[in-house]
């Protein structure tokens, strides 16, 4: 009988552990994936690379960037890029950014910057000002991207908190 008792307060014990170090490591914080490049000669590039996937399961890459240039001055970008034909993105209308509270941002188009000949923009392909609203954008509350599209359509993009952690966590690069 003694051998049985013990066994089970054994086994309880055993599970005890299992659920704690279970839970431990559930609720451990992400730990910011940031990549340092250096462009050129004193411009030095932060980078947050994430995967979205759109309302139609298409699946896209989202470069948050902090550009650091040679005179100190910095910028902050969101790039998006669907693969070839996912989108024809109306690069006249600004990326909405909509909270889980309802909160609603707006970062300006500004994807003539990425291409050094104007004309030859990817419609697939998307860069917005992030630097005047970044530090807007709630860490603990997920969001949504609303990206204008050609056609009447719009492309939604689901962003977790632990991507705008990240995403913030670029404007504390020096």
């Amino acid at each position: 009988m003694k051998t049985i008792l013990r066994f089970i307060g054994s086994a309880v014990l055993c599970g005890m552990l299992v659920w704690t170090m279970t839970i431990t490591v559930a609720i451990t914080p992400a730990q910011a994936a940031l990549r340092q490049l250096e462009e050129a000669p004193g411009q030095i590039v932060y980078q947050s690379r994430q995967t979205l996937k759109d309302q139609q399961g298409n699946n896209w890459q989202a470069i948050a960037f902090k550009r650091i240039r040679p005179d100190d001055t910095d910028v902050i970008y969101l790039r998006l890029v669907g693969f070839p034909g996912t989108a024809n993105i109306d690069h006249s209308q600004p990326l909405i950014l909509t909270d889980a509270m309802g909160k609603t941002l707006t970062a300006a188009d500004i994807s003539q910057e990425m291409f050094t000949d104007k004309t030859e923009t990817k419609p697939d392909v998307g860069q917005y000002d992030l630097q005047p609203i970044l530090m807007q954008l709630e860490l603990a509350i997920p969001l949504r991207l609303s990206l204008s599209t050609l056609d009447p359509s719009k492309i939604i993009l689901n962003v977790s908190p632990e991507t705008i952690g990240e995403w913030r966590s670029l404007a504390d690069q020096k």
